[in-house]
């Protein structure tokens, strides 16, 4: 069983590794630090997986998300191998026990979060363990320049001090050049092998569609196929009202976001894996770890913030292989939005001080002190009590924590939960009982729709200021109904924690970081613009466009995306002049978009919008604001 086909054949049931899977194993094997590079679906587990069980000892996996750990967890223990992982929220005693069973129990994986490593408890028994392996997945989280960064993660370095001898395996699906550097860099790995597969996926076929009426693209493609989906959007309140709407014509979907319930997340995805549910309307938080490999299509109703996000996300398409569409739907208001919430409302220098200095005031903190100490914090009242703006504010508390001036906690942005459990009659029945009960309910009623079907985030603040009632009474309100059985509640009395990391010193704190904090908005103005460069470049390869942007040069036009087919659909002189006049008729008789006039003629609608674009261009016709076509 020492043989890494062996394994793979009696754990995985294949007799081949996938591209590059047994180079990096043979690195790890031989004792090398490695940096496996390996495109969303490549199969990066495998890589540590093997090399652990084909030695002794036990390998411990820094990961970055609960689920993803669990999911891997319960797939090794359904091979019959053992792993475990020290969840958050148990008591001091519990951590003990489950070191000591990683320690002595013959184990051969323990997953743990970043934040762990930084325990001397869980230190100190990583000594005693006989550890074959480190194994840093979704790596790039270490980097500051990476897509995901995680202050937490630049704990990941104490392991080689922990373990000198011991090699670091480190994993990433989305890495550009300067990303790579820095991995290398904080995991102090030596003459690391840097094994990377080509991120060409000759099977997806990535499109980018200028369009004012999303949805209807959407409908006509998922009406035509019936296949699984997923539909990322911006918002929470999108989520409810695309999958409510897909729902009234027949597409079966449901919505995920991160203010549902845990429970609730668990079953969506349950539902969504079985083929119950087809469409995930979803925001990004339906992320890292979603294995679902028969997805045919992957929608962005709005433009992805990064290339480095869209890449992962068009990613979960087509994991199996066959043929499968990464789409892009957007219009002008896109590129207008895209830079007002990533550029225009990051804060600079001078914003930056504003918001740590009122952070220490608000938590009364004396100057030269606060280091280390930690304090419950509402994002909404520190806002109002400063007349402070909220995007602004929040980007500024991020790049804090980025920094490593303060510390969020994970709840940070979280809100009250809630669902009502009795149906509408008997609801306005047990109002009536009760008049600041009623104003109270009337008014989430009004505010969030939705919320008999499923468990919503509520703003206490928000409720507070439209009835007129004070928090206290809110919250006793809401605790009065869960206890007679009138609704779900799960209640967050603060929506963060904040630790201060350094004592307090105003604007000499940010004096020393100011370079960094440019650098940070620099770089997300240049993703900014490598996405609006992505989506407006119709000349060139998309599929080539991608891969080029994490430096992979070669890659040849992949012949199905959205510039490569309209290429193939250009229409000839005779089929253009033909179009023409055909066009042109049906605009005398009225007005019409592009989609009436799809409807209404016979040819392809691709050659249908290279000839528009040619009459427009020929100043024959204009488009109006209603997106209607008129002859000038």
């Amino acid at each position: 069983m020492k043989n890494p086909r062996n394994i793979l054949e009696h754990y995985w049931g294949h007799q081949n590794f996938l591209p590059m899977q047994e180079e990096i194993i043979t690195a790890v094997l031989n004792g090398r630090d490695t940096l496996a590079l390996l495109p969303t679906g490549g199969g990066k587990s495998v890589c540590f997986q093997i090399p652990s069980l084909a030695q002794e000892g036990i390998c411990i996996v820094v990961s970055p998300l609960v689920a993803l750990m669990t999911d891997q967890i319960n797939t090794l223990k359904k091979k019959g191998i053992k792993a475990l992982t020290i969840p958050g929220g148990i008591s001091f005693q519990d951590v003990t026990i489950l070191l000591e069973n990683a320690i002595y129990g013959n184990y051969k994986f323990l997953y743990l979060s970043p934040e762990r490593l930084s325990q001397e408890l869980v230190q100190n028994a990583i000594k005693q363990m006989n550890v074959n392996l480190f194994a840093i997945d979704e790596a790039h989280c270490i980097s500051q320049w990476g897509n995901d960064f995680r202050p937490a993660y630049k704990n990941c370095n104490i392991l080689r001090e922990l373990h000198p001898l011991t090699p670091i395996i480190a994993l990433t699906a989305t890495a550009t050049p300067e990303v790579v550097g820095d991995i290398s860099l904080h995991l102090k790995l030596e003459e690391a092998a840097i094994i990377k597969s080509s991120f060409v996926r000759k099977n997806l076929s990535y499109q980018v569609h200028f369009e004012e009426d999303k949805l209807y693209r959407i409908e006509q493609l998922l009406k035509k196929n019936n296949e699984t989906a997923i539909i990322y959007v911006r918002s929470r309140k999108n989520t409810v009202e695309i999958s409510s709407h897909l729902n009234s014509l027949g597409i079966s979907s449901s919505f995920y976001h991160g203010g549902i319930s845990s429970e609730e997340k668990k079953q969506r995805l349950e539902n969504w894996l079985q083929g119950s549910i087809k469409v995930m309307v979803a925001t990004n938080a339906f992320g890292m770890g979603i294995d679902n490999p028969d997805v045919r299509f992957v929608f962005h109703t709005q433009l992805p913030e990064s290339m480095e996000s869209y890449f992962q996300e068009a990613g979960r398409a087509g994991r199996d292989g066959n043929y499968a569409q990464a789409i892009i739907l957007y219009n002008d208001y896109d590129k207008i939005l895209i830079r007002k919430q990533f550029i225009d409302a990051r804060p600079n220098t001078e914003q930056l001080k504003h918001i740590y200095r009122k952070l220490n005031n608000y938590f009364q903190i004396p100057y030269g002190e606060g280091e280390f100490t930690s304090h419950s914090f509402s994002f909404a009242e520190f806002c109002k009590q400063y007349k402070l703006n909220t995007i602004v504010t929040y980007n500024g508390l991020t790049a804090l924590d980025r920094l490593g001036i303060i510390q969020l906690s994970k709840q940070f942005g979280r809100k009250s939960i809630l669902k009502f459990i009795i149906d509408s009659d008997k609801l306005i029945k047990y109002f009536s009982q009760s008049p600041v009960i009623s104003i109270i309910g009337k008014t989430i009623l009004r505010l969030y729709g939705g919320i008999f079907e499923s468990p919503t985030s509520v703003k206490i603040d928000l409720i507070a200021s439209k009835t007129g009632q004070s928090i206290s009474k809110i919250i006793s309100a809401l605790e009065k109904m869960q206890r007679e059985g009138v609704l779900e509640l799960n209640l967050y009395h603060t929506d963060a924690s904040i630790t201060f990391i350094v004592p307090r010193e105003d604007e000499k704190t940010i004096n020393m970081v100011s370079k960094e904090l440019e650098a940070l908005n620099q770089k997300k103005k240049n993703e900014v613009k490598a996405i609006l460069n992505y989506v407006t470049n119709n000349k060139v390869c998309r599929s080539f466009q991608l891969v080029n942007y994490f430096g992979e040069t070669t890659a040849e036009n992949c012949g199905i995306c959205s510039v490569c087919a309209s290429q193939k659909t250009i229409p000839s002189k005779k089929e253009t002049i033909l179009i023409s006049e055909k066009i042109l008729q049906l605009l005398e008789e009225s007005e019409m978009t592009s989609r009436v006039l799809s409807e209404k003629l016979t040819f392809t609608e691709s050659k249908i919008l290279n000839v528009l674009r040619h009459l427009q261009d020929s100043e024959k016709i204009k488009i109006n604001t209603k997106n209607e076509y008129y002859i000038i």
